[in-house]
């Protein structure tokens, strides 16, 4: 099996374009099993997409390196060739003098040869004093060959090139022209998800188009000569294999509103003996299951199909009061609010527009001007449906949820903001609603908890 990571030199550098292409192209001919480092959905939907095959997210903040190691197998269970794409600039994390969360330290657990792609846009020889720069900051990172980004015209591309290979002694392996087809389209939370089925169609168009522009300007045959190789996983790791016996089951919320999962979930879940399920929050009707998830997501996009679906929201607020274990994380606190409110334009005038929610919770949502965004740390108490126990994780969202002043939380967050004071996850019987989104990987004890817990009140 081969491998490779490709980073960016800073956010915006057309790594993520980049690699959404390499992947396509390598999957016509190959097995490609893509990874995304750092807790995000957006671009693991994209590489999913893209090779038909799950993207698995690895993140030194919620893992360490036996877990990273575990994670990154069993998605290689089957696989010709591992892409993994960083997050921001190669050595971005989550503190000012360590790496950990950082795509460096990715790169380094697993041992994988490193491809930066430079954002060139009006430099040539400086390039290789910022490529240069790069590797010199941590050697331990393996950075082996190079692809410069928005490059205009042959002389710029020449000289780039030239000064590069000479002063840091790896090669240029691509040449991106600067392009409008370069740019994949954007929403508050970054890429728009590839789930939704409206605009599927519409950026297979776009993928296409870019991967066309990829396979003209970058030597992938070079690529794969870079990429390591080592030995194929055979076998799942213990913690993701499946169990021989499966005796409960999970509905899952899964459509255009909510589409937010680490695929880790399913393994995680089936390991444990439990089934998922899956529906729609939006088009169906609740499925009998024993417990239930509801991810992350936009539903303030969907807010009016959301609505209208009042069966479905009849059916959630029932199973809740009998006690039936659901967990929610941040579009699925969203839902469970009595009401999402939405900034309108009516008459030059600034409007509100209010949609009714499944009502399991006391209180509103409203949407924000600006991102929360980042890591968290914190104890939940033993009122969790998911236990008691310490966790990290991390929130992004555009909303504040503002709860009735009894309500009971089961987080206590020493890093992140929450739902309210440092608080997070909201408790309703058995009914755990938070911002914060977990790794199931990183906490396993978390999901078999709340399997059991699913188990028990089946019986």
């Amino acid at each position: 099996m081969k491998s490779l990571l490709i980073t960016g030199d800073r956010s915006g550098s057309g790594k993520t374009s980049i690699t959404l292409a390499i992947s396509a192209l390598l999957s016509k001919e190959h097995v490609v099993q893509p990874f995304k480092v750092a807790m995000d959905y957006i671009d693991p939907s994209y590489l999913t997409g893209v090779t038909g095959r799950a993207c698995r997210n690895l993140d030194s903040f919620v893992m360490d390196a036996p877990l990273m190691h575990d994670v990154y197998d069993n998605g290689c269970v089957g696989a010709d060739i591992a892409i993994v794409e960083g997050v921001r600039g190669l050595y971005e994390g989550a503190e000012a003098l360590t790496d950990r969360g950082s795509t460096a330290s990715v790169a380094k657990t697993l041992a994988l040869p490193t491809i930066l792609v430079v954002d060139a846009r009006s430099i040539t020889r400086s390039a290789a004093a910022l490529v240069k720069g790069f590797q010199m900051f941590d050697p331990d990172v393996r950075i082996e060959g190079v692809i410069l980004n928005q490059i205009n015209g042959k002389t710029h591309q020449d000289k780039a090139t030239q000064a590069i290979e000479h002063a840091c002694g790896i090669p240029v392996i691509g040449a991106i022209p600067r392009t409008d087809e370069m740019k994949l389209t954007m929403r508050h939370l970054g890429l728009v998800p590839f789930l939704e089925g409206s605009q599927k169609e519409a950026f297979r168009e776009k993928i296409h188009a870019i991967t066309q522009i990829i396979g003209d300007h970058v030597d992938m045959d070079q690529l794969l000569d870079i990429a390591k190789e080592s030995p194929a996983p055979q076998l799942q790791p213990a913690l993701f294999r499946p169990a021989e016996e499966t005796d409960v089951k999970i509905g899952v919320a899964l459509d255009e509103s909510f589409n937010f999962y680490y695929n880790d979930l399913f393994d995680i879940l089936r390991a444990q003996g439990a089934e998922p399920v899956f529906f729609s929050p939006m088009h169906d009707r609740l499925p009998d299951a024993d417990g239930y998830i509801i991810g992350g997501g936009i539903p303030e996009l969907f807010a009016k199909e959301l609505e209208e679906n009042s069966r479905m929201q009849e059916a959630v607020r029932e199973v809740s009061a009998n006690g039936t274990p659901i967990y929610a994380e941040c579009g699925g606190l969203i839902y469970l609010t009595d009401e999402l409110v939405l900034a309108g334009e009516g008459d030059n005038q600034p409007t509100e527009e209010h949609y009714t929610m499944a009502g399991v919770l006391k209180g509103e949502t409203r949407m924000l001007p600006r991102r929360i965004i980042g890591y968290v740390e914190g104890i939940a108490s033993d009122k969790s449906p998911l236990g008691s126990g310490t966790f990290a994780g991390h929130e992004f969202h555009r909303s504040n949820v503002c709860l009735a002043n009894d309500t009971e939380y089961a987080y206590q967050l020493s890093r992140g903001k929450g739902i309210r004071d440092n608080r997070d996850g909201a408790v309703v019987k058995n009914t755990l609603a938070a911002y914060t989104h977990l790794h199931p990987s990183s906490v396993p004890g978390m999901f078999r908890h709340f399997t059991e817990m699913c188990r028990h009140h089946s019986r």
